[in-house]
């Protein structure tokens, strides 16, 4: 479809301006510049100008300033609710024309990100306004082309989600297995025949982190994978965004990752070799028992979250204080017995993982082809 058969935006959708003066509708709500909306950083003293968002309208956030380079803008899909009253409220004028789904999908493309702030203008606040909003340009096909993209977009945001659900209830059975072997019953001052306490150095190898030049960082594949800190931390995996020409400390595939700096203890896997910054520090298994070091981490989590609650401004724990972590060791035997039961469950939840990673690849290239 050429540029010349695309529609100006402004001819299929209409501003509203109803505010909430009779104090009817109680929920408040902020936009992330995620596309959704989330509860609001904080509520507006005089709600009574807050403005309403009705199921199946528009609403975004003028302001693009310090926003990320994206616009918040969201479609309201749950109960009716209001918006600060700086929010712009708009609503599709016919359904049968052009599907609000379909535009919500053309507002999450990253193009549309860089338009809008290409086209905010303003001097201490940068603002994209209705008016711009209007004279967006975008293709329109067939309201039943329109129907069928929405469709194969849900499903695989569906089949994404349920692929997360999966993996967390597979993780949830994994720690109960490890808390009924090692934890339940047990007490560290009498520990059973062949158990004894220890630190975590006597069963792991730490690596902590160190950062490259700044001048050697990249996001176009030039050199190996560097992950700084937690900032593309995941549910289980890192995403990749970074790499350096000059790695300095580095981990393996398999080391488990955890954050030193706040908030400390966050975990994920890498995937990869990989360099390591100074947020990180990398933790690997001297016996080959990966699962049980997770899981053994995951239920030390508390330990990890007082050092957030230190009192400092930045929680953080250095290679010592971690390589001395008292831990509970127990017999090879069960450590092995529980290896093998866990790491066919991190196999599916890292198949599963990975299964989205490719859904993820093929939802934005659906974007893309908008």
């Amino acid at each position: 479809m050429g540029q010349s058969s695309y529609k100006r935006l402004g001819d299929y959708i209409e501003a509203i301006d109803e505010r909430n003066s009779d104090l009817s509708i109680t929920l408040s709500q902020g936009i992330s510049n995620s596309k959704c909306f989330q509860e609001p950083k904080q509520v507006a003293t005089n709600s009574v100008n807050d403005k309403i968002v009705r199921t199946g309208y528009f609403a975004y956030n003028r302001a693009t300033t310090r926003n990320g380079e994206k616009i918040s803008i969201a479609l309201r899909e749950g109960d009716d609710c209001t918006v600060s009253s700086a929010y712009q409220v708009f609503r599709v004028l016919d359904e049968d024309v052009l599907l609000s789904k379909y535009l919500l999908l053309w507002f999450q493309r990253p193009v549309f990100d860089r338009y809008a702030r290409f086209k905010s203008h303003g001097s201490a606040h940068e603002f994209f306004d209705w008016e711009e909003m209007c004279e967006v340009r975008l293709p329109i096909p067939d309201i039943e082309e329109q129907r069928e993209i929405v469709a194969q977009y849900e499903a695989i945001t569906r089949r994404i989600a349920l692929n997360e659900r999966i993996c967390a209830n597979l993780e949830e059975t994994a720690q109960a297995l490890y808390n009924k072997m090692f934890v339940q019953d047990i007490d560290p001052d009498n520990l059973p025949d062949g158990w004894q306490m220890g630190t975590l150095d006597e069963i792991a190898k730490i690596v902590m982190g160190q950062s490259p030049d700044g001048s050697t960082y990249n996001e176009f594949g030039e050199g190996v994978i560097f992950f700084q800190g937690r900032t593309d931390f995941g549910f289980r995996f890192p995403s990749i965004r970074m790499y350096t020409t000059q790695p300095t400390r580095m981990a393996l595939e398999n080391d488990i990752l955890i954050s030193v700096r706040a908030p400390v203890g966050d975990l994920n896997i890498s995937l990869y070799k990989c360099c390591i910054g100074r947020g990180l520090a990398s933790i690997r298994s001297k016996e080959g028992n990966t699962s049980f070091l997770l899981y053994t981490l995951k239920y030390y989590e508390g330990y990890f979250s007082s050092l957030n609650d230190d009192g400092t401004i930045f929680g953080s724990i250095n290679k010592e204080t971690l390589s001395g972590m008292s831990i509970v060791i127990p017999t090879e035997g069960l450590v092995k017995e529980f290896e093998r039961t866990a790491k066919a469950i991190d196999s599916k939840i890292k198949n599963a993982l990975l299964t989205n990673r490719v859904l993820e690849n093929v939802r934005r290239l659906l974007l893309s082809k908008l």
